[in-house]
């Protein structure tokens, strides 16, 4: 099986109709998108075929790279790019296989083939009986095509495995950004060609740009004998690499084994030929280390102001994905806060001088930039647990450079007023629940996701309203007083809903009275901090109206219209 020539991938089309064919198929205009039976399938399928459009199409500049925007390939010119690569994309046979280990791997046991699935159950968890919530034995047979995905998924997202067993490139469970043009009726070729770079871009500090080949073994490990790291100084540096090699990373050793049987596929569910039941895999893969920055994932910087340390790459976390993680994601401060956002995102946002000042090409452009949106996916890992996978989308909105500051200051003071809030209204609820609040243990951080998901789209509204005041190239942009005032009153709402909701939900303890005293105190204490009352409890709200330039005790009647009376 060859991923370039067989039609593997399952793609919908405009009429919501199913077709599998080869990975060349983006082109065809009347392709929208891929259809994966996973989620995290669907995220390493959009990342192999723009990891193929980088190896098979890169572009030599920016402009190059916005003359293929306005003038896609033909389904015919694209296998012919893809064509010259079709040898590393062979999936079995006797020479070498897709990111798999070149040697047999004989000498090891064969494990089912399920272990390539980040959710699985680990030995440990079948050992000693833990695999509560993902249970084993729920995939033992899959077909050809998944066993790709699952093998490119592992390989992109490798968590950490213990001792020997290496994780990938990027960290273990790796927040993946992926830019995306707002209208969902876009072609996959016009949402998979914004997150290909050009070649004076695409690479890291200490790489040379050269033009891909199919034998590179710097570019594809797998074409030649494997990187063993089972002693010091065979750890791989982006310096020693392909520049496109972060697309391609294989930190672990894989042979899967085929058998001529037919059988349904555990994982989609269709019927096929031939079957992977098991697997060989063995420890000692290839072990990177230093400064990698995968041109799709954002990083952080720790500690700014240690320049020598690594930057970490971003990870789920729980509590999901929201508009608090949107200034690390989008707007680079590594000085500042360390935010270093996937190397993608940052050139995109850098075209937008050019699109200004390419008019002439049309209107095609300046829409992709000022509506575009951020895809945001990956794993909530504990080492090599997973405790969930999450999906969002996001406003990207493109300012003038010279504004790229001022969009930062305004955002963090949107976002910081928002935390504030949240952790005034978790605060209080604990006083309402709990006789000593200091004391009480758990995990309250759904109280602060639920705020955040209840002001989320008032957040990227208010969000594109800054952009759209910091378009124009003006010496002294200013955010509008009622702006503000519209964000502290959606803030205030929500923070008193749900801290009313959510009062009288929690463990009573003691009388009714005593609980119902607690609860009207709590309630009180939130109110006045929301009202900006007292020297010490409104201090961040008053601070916010100051700057923002309005008053917070709005007229008696507006605020029984507007239903925001306290």
């Amino acid at each position: 099986m060859n991923l370039l020539t067989d039609p593997w991938l399952p793609f919908r089309r405009s009429d919501g109709s199913l077709l599998y064919r080869p990975p060349s198929a983006l082109a065809d205009p009347d392709i929208l998108d891929l259809a994966l039976p996973r989620a995290d399938f669907q995220g390493a399928a959009w990342q192999f075929l723009i990891a193929l459009l980088q190896t098979a199409m890169t572009p030599k500049n920016t402009d190059a790279w916005l003359d293929r925007y306005q003038t896609p390939p033909s389904v015919e010119e694209l296998e012919a790019a893809l064509a010259p690569f079709s040898r590393a994309f062979e999936l079995d046979g006797e020479g070498p296989r897709f990111m798999q280990d070149l040697d047999p791997l004989e000498d090891v046991k064969d494990a089912p083939v399920a272990g390539l699935l980040i959710d699985s159950p680990g030995a440990n968890g079948i050992k000693n009986n833990t695999d509560f919530f993902v249970k084993r034995g729920r995939v033992e047979a899959v077909c050809p095509d998944c066993a790709a995905l699952a093998l490119y998924t592992m390989q992109i997202n490798a968590p950490a495995g213990g001792a020997g067993i290496r994780v990938g490139l990027r960290g273990g469970g790796p927040l993946t950004t992926l830019i995306l043009p707002e209208d969902e009726t876009k072609t996959l070729w016009e949402r998979l060609w914004p997150n290909v770079m050009p070649a004076d871009a695409v690479g890291q500090p200490g790489q040379t740009w050269r033009p891909p080949t199919v034998d590179d073994a710097d570019l594809f490990f797998w074409m030649t004998d494997t990187r063993v790291s089972d002693k010091k100084g065979t750890e791989v540096f982006p310096d020693q690499v392909h520049p496109l090699h972060a697309l391609w990373s294989m930190p672990r050793r894989y042979r899967l084994l085929f058998e001529d049987e037919s059988g349904c596929c555990d994982l989609c569910g269709r019927e096929c030929s031939r079957l992977v039941r098991r697997l060989r895999s063995k420890k000692q893969g290839a072990n990177y280390d230093g400064p990698w920055r995968h041109p799709l994932t954002p990083y952080r910087r720790l500690n700014p102001k240690k320049t020598d340390e690594l930057p970490l790459s971003s990870k789920g976390q729980p509590g999901g994905l929201g508009y608090r993680h949107w200034p690390g994601l989008v707007l680079e401060d590594e000085a500042g806060s360390g935010a270093m956002p996937a190397r993608v995102v940052t050139h995109h946002l850098h075209k937008y001088r050019m699109v200004e000042a390419a008019r002439d090409d049309g209107e095609a452009f300046d829409a992709m930039f000022r509506h575009a949106r951020l895809w945001v996916f990956g794993y909530d890992m504990d080492n090599m647990k997973p405790r969930g996978w999450y999906s969002v989308e996001m406003p990207l909105v493109g300012v003038p450079e010279a504004h790229q500051e001022i969009l930062r200051e305004w955002v963090k003071r949107f976002v910081d007023l928002a935390s504030d809030v949240a952790w005034q209204v978790r605060n209080q609820l604990k006083r309402a629940w709990f006789k000593r609040p200091e004391d009480a243990k758990g995990d309250m951080s759904q109280i602060d996701a639920q705020f955040f998901e209840t002001t989320q789209l008032a957040f990227f509204d208010v969000l594109r309203q800054m952009s759209e005041t910091l378009r124009d190239d003006g010496d002294t942009p200013a955010l509008s007083p009622e702006i503000h005032r519209q964000w502290y009153l959606t803030l205030k709402r929500e923070a008193l809903r749900l801290f009313d909701a959510q009062a009288i939900s929690g463990p009573l303890e003691g009388m009714k009275m005593q609980q119902l005293e607690r609860i009207t105190s709590a309630r009180r204490y939130l109110l006045d901090y929301l009202n900006g009352s007292g020297k010490k409890i409104g201090k961040t709200v008053q601070a916010f109206a100051q700057v923002g330039g309005f008053e917070l005790k709005a007229p008696q009647s507006e605020g029984n219209r507007k239903g925001n009376a306290a």
